[in-house]
């Protein structure tokens, strides 16, 4: 039987890439009891409040068809939200809806790039963001994002890739798996390069509740002379404790925004509206969890830091923002696959591999900071313990 090309060109860039998660879930499900520092879960559960709307809101009935853009008050509460936080007005039609954030990043892929295009996209990068642009038929076109310049994306090295075929310039800030934060000189820059060569400009800020104290958040929306590039996709999933509910959204032009309804609605006729109404009293008022996850997840960043940086060679990239740490482990002698992966055959401690984040992040670790601070001290010891007997072996 023959197949689409696209099932081709997505074989090994989804599951794949998080086989030693998979590996760790079964070996707790065998009874082994495994530090997971893997996935970015939330370490709340969702607020009450929250679930208390959605029970009573389908209990009242709310659980039939939707529409294509949003309930009409969520679309309103965006509309609100954004146009207070980014000082600029954002209308109703400049907003859709759609289960999550990876839902609304695979249909803005859809529709601004196709075969022969290619998206500028910093490396590393999120685990799912290389098959989201594949799946349109483009070429990703990655962009190193450095340690020495904190990660954050250089105008110079994306200037240097853009070619007749570039059509996106795909951002994240702040940045998964990294932690960076793109400043507002960094965004002013890279919007100006984007002006000058039509890109569209595509920033995913799922983390932009979870900037760490004194760090500045900038946008691209925050540039009226950006507005007619630029998409802004976003959720509740991290920044509420929510990520089951599936609840996401963008923020584009209002033209955009008309040309993805009917692509929205070959995929799926509307998010469920009682899920709907507890996003509208989510993003109507500050996160009652957000300023005590981002506080936590520094503190335990910190905690890492002082553990490991220095010991066996390793080194810490402390981020800005979000939920992981990163750890070069490449005085090792090992592949961040191989640490990992012997790591938890080890000392029983789950981590991700960079190389699922890309080349760039070939001979790190990314470790969530999710796990209470006793149990993420415990796992920083046992890294090192894993380090120091890799060394002492291959002395």
């Amino acid at each position: 039987m023959k197949y689409a090309s696209v099932t081709d060109r997505l074989s090994g860039l989804a599951g794949a890439k998080w086989a030693l998660h998979a590996r760790a879930r079964a070996l707790k499900a065998a009874g082994e009891e495994i530090i997971e520092l893997t996935i970015g879960e939330p370490d709340v559960p969702t607020p009450a409040r929250f679930m208390e709307v959605a029970a009573r809101s389908m209990a009242s009935g709310r659980t039939g068809y939707s529409n294509g853009r949003g309930e009409p008050g969520v679309v309103a509460a965006l509309a609100a939200r954004y146009s207070a936080r980014r000082k600029r007005a954002i209308t109703r039609d400049q907003i859709m809806c759609l289960p999550g954030t990876q839902t609304v990043l695979y249909a803005i892929l859809r529709a601004l790039a196709e075969a022969g295009d290619e998206v500028l996209i910093g490396d590393p990068m999120y685990a799912t963001y290389e098959g989201l642009i594949a799946q349109t038929g483009a070429t990703a076109v990655p962009v190193p994002l450095k340690p020495e310049n904190g990660f954050r994306m250089q105008v110079a090295d994306v200037a240097a890739r853009i070619t007749p075929r570039s059509r996106v310039l795909f951002l994240n800030s702040p940045h998964n798996p990294t932690g960076a934060v793109l400043r507002r000189d960094d965004i002013r820059a890279l919007g100006d390069l984007a002006r000058r060569h039509d890109l569209w400009i595509l920033s995913d800020e799922v983390y932009e509740d979870l900037v760490f104290p004194n760090v500045p958040f900038a946008s691209p929306l925050d540039f009226d002379d950006f507005a007619d590039r630029t998409i802004v996709a976003s959720s509740i999933s991290k920044s509420h404790a929510a990520p089951g509910f599936r609840s996401g959204w963008c923020v584009g032009p209002a033209e955009f925004c008309a040309r993805l309804l009917p692509l929205s609605e070959t995929m799926l006729f509307g998010s469920q509206p009682f899920i709907a109404d507890m996003t509208e009293l989510a993003v109507s008022e500050p996160s009652p969890v957000a300023e005590g996850m981002a506080d936590r997840f520094s503190r335990r960043a910190g905690l890492i830091a002082r553990t490991l940086d220095g010991v066996c060679g390793l080194r810490v990239h402390r981020p800005e923002a979000g939920m992981f740490a990163l750890v070069d482990v490449r005085a090792t002698g090992l592949s961040g696959e191989d640490f990992a992966s012997g790591l938890l055959d080890h000392q029983k401690v789950a981590v991700m591999p960079g190389e699922s984040f890309g080349a760039g992040l070939a001979g790190w670790l990314r470790l969530s900071l999710t796990q209470p601070d006793d149990r993420t001290a415990e796992a920083a010891n046992r890294i090192a313990a894993h380090a120091a007997s890799i060394l002492g072996n291959a002395a």
